[in-house]
């Protein structure tokens, strides 16, 4: 699946640049929200986006997987070194600190017009706790031969429906962004639908580059069984 963002996010106060969070009093409706390394206990939260983007993206049909092989695949290795995935949290109150050797939580308070109206609050419940799960971002090592350098490579974008244009699929992005650049790498590299035309607008607004002279190439399902005796 590609990765998908939301449209852009409506202008969202948050707390000011040098500012600790800590010391920024909101006023209105304040989100606290936590990016945070997901980890082998999320898979059912990470399961359901999944199939929810699949849908948002017309394509439910070719989405199989399942907890169980989401559970044997996705955390066999370090954070950073194969498959990684941040999981977005949000919750109307602080959030609980939590200790994290391989990644420090990225922390923020949105400033809200109104409260946000989340009617999978329950489904996506971490804790007992009000914390809530409003999304998602999968990467991975890749190698830019033009470069010599190493790279990243978005796989999936997600921001659950009702947590969408108050800037968290920024958030998401931008700390991959950030990781790449504290690992030495030379680009950030996903792909987009050409019908998303809110997701391209909000990916130029953050500076990337939209290519259109290329063609993605698959060998999946039949075609690439087809070449299980093949050497």
């Amino acid at each position: 699946m590609e990765a998908v963002a939301p449209p852009p996010a409506n202008p969202a106060l948050e707390a000011p640049a040098g500012l600790p969070d800590s010391d920024f009093i909101p006023v209105g409706h304040p989100l606290f929200s936590r990016i945070r390394l997901a980890t082998p206990a999320d898979v059912p939260h990470i399961h359901k986006m999944i199939h929810q983007l699949a849908i948002f993206e017309r394509l439910a049909d070719h989405c199989i997987a399942t907890e169980s092989s989401l559970s044997s695949t996705l955390f066999n290795d370090l954070p950073f070194q194969s498959f990684t995935v941040f999981l977005l949290e949000v919750s109307s109150n602080p959030l609980p600190k939590i200790s994290s050797p391989n990644f420090t939580p990225i922390e923020r308070i949105i400033q809200l017009d109104l409260p946000v109206i989340d009617p999978e609050a329950e489904l996506f419940k971490n804790g007992t706790n009000d914390v809530v799960v409003a999304g998602y971002i999968i990467f991975f090592r890749t190698y830019p031969t033009f470069l010599a350098k190493p790279g990243l490579y978005v796989q999936d974008l997600f921001v659950r429906e009702c947590y969408r244009r108050k800037g968290m699929g920024k958030m998401l992005l931008s700390a991959v962004a950030a990781q790449a650049v504290k690992m030495g790498c030379g680009r950030v590299q996903w792909l987009v639908l050409d019908w998303n035309v809110n997701a391209i607008k909000f990916y130029e607004e953050m500076g990337a580059n939209i290519l259109t002279g290329c063609r993605i190439c698959r060998l999946n399902g039949e075609a690439l069984e087809a070449y299980r005796d093949a050497i």
